[in-house]
Order: structure tokens, then C-alpha cells, then sequence
């Protein structure tokens, strides 16, 4: 299974895909988080911000997710993803993709500011440092328009979220274990 997380920058997708792996741990169920972050570091250290960019991002994260969940591995995908095409993509290319967007408004996202980053979008025009591809401030977010569950860190707490989603997780397992079941019989 894939799950793939998206949501703009601060609302939290590897804050909770890091507890739910914690969590799916101590049950027994492998999980692997691959994360927009990191994966950009090396991975992807030669991709920008364009949409093109950032669709190849999404479909190398896709791809590398795919050949783990080959193997057994529930793949946590935490990435924006701000484009409903590539979310489509990725559903579309891969078995039992779930799509979980991880909600937060900006004003929130603005107060949190973990990376500093929103302060840096909202810098005039002429600043040096000012950023001008943020997801949600100057560059777009498509939000998904039915998700296969919809996480609002504004309204809930991690804890919450993490139960929400490691419950769906197992749910979705249950599912996929009937229907192999019910094939193999």
C-alpha cells in the first residue's frame, strides 16, 4: 500500500507519518516514510520548483514507493503534492494508492511557520530573500476533492491524527487481506 500524504508545508504530513510509523511499529506492521524532504536531498537534488520539477519530484517519490511496497512495505509518501494530476498519476500507476490530505489553513501555517518560510513568501517583491514558489502563498495547491481521508491539524491534535490515520491504515489492510482472500479461494 501507498499512502500518500499531501498538504502545504507546516501542516504537519511527516510530524504525523513519523508517529503513525512509531505507532505501526509496535504492532508489527513495516512502514517506510519517504519524505519530500530528504528525498530532495539526494534523490531529487536536481529538481527545482517548477510544476514540471515538481511532478518528476512526485514521480520518482511514486516510483521508489512502489518498489517498497513490492516487497510489503506500506509506503508513506509525506510530500505537498500540490497537483491533483500527479495525485491521479500516482493512483492510476500503482496498486492500493490512498490519497490522505493533511489540512491546515494558511493563517495557521503562517503562526507555525516552523521553517520560516511563509515569512519569507510574504517579504515585498524586492527582497533579496523573499520566496517566491511557496505552496499556498505564491505558487498554487490543488487540494484534493475527495481524499481517502482528510486529516485538519488545525482542529485536531498529532495524537489524534496519528490514531486516525494508523486506524485507516489497518482498515485498508483488513480490505486487501478480504479480497485476497476471496480470490484465492
Amino acid at each position: 500500500m501507498i499512502i500518500q500524504l499531501c498538504g502545504l508545508s507546516g501542516a504537519g504530513k511527516t510530524t504525523i507519518a513519523t508517529s503513525v510509523k512509531r505507532k505501526a511499529m509496535a504492532y508489527g506492521t513495516p512502514i517506510e516514510i519517504i519524505d519530500g524532504d530528504n528525498y530532495r536531498e539526494f534523490l531529487c537534488k536536481d529538481l527545482g520548483f517548477s510544476k514540471a520539477d515538481r511532478c518528476e519530484n512526485i514521480r520518482r517519490l511514486g516510483f521508489v514507493a512502489s518498489r517498497l511496497s513490492g516487497h510489503g512495505i506500506i509506503c508513506i509518501i509525506s510530500a505537498i503534492n500540490p497537483y491533483r494530476t500527479m495525485r491521479e498519476e500516482l493512483t492510476n500507476a500503482y496498486e492500493q494508492v490512498k490519497t490522505v490530505f493533511v489540512d491546515c489553513p494558511v493563517a495557521e501555517l503562517v503562526q507555525r511557520d516552523t521553517k520560516g518560510l511563509y515569512k519569507r513568501a510574504m517579504l515585498p517583491d524586492n527582497h533579496p530573500d523573499k520566496l517566491r514558489n511557496l505552496t499556498g502563498v505564491n505558487d498554487p495547491f490543488e487540494a484534493p476533492l475527495s481524499p481517502d481521508l482528510h486529516l485538519k491539524t488545525n482542529e485536531k491534535t498529532v495524537a489524534a491524527c496519528t490514531n486516525e490515520l494508523f486506524n485507516f491504515i489497518q482498515a485498508s489492510i483488513q480490505t486487501q487481506t478480504r479480497r485476497y482472500q476471496a480470490v484465492t479461494v
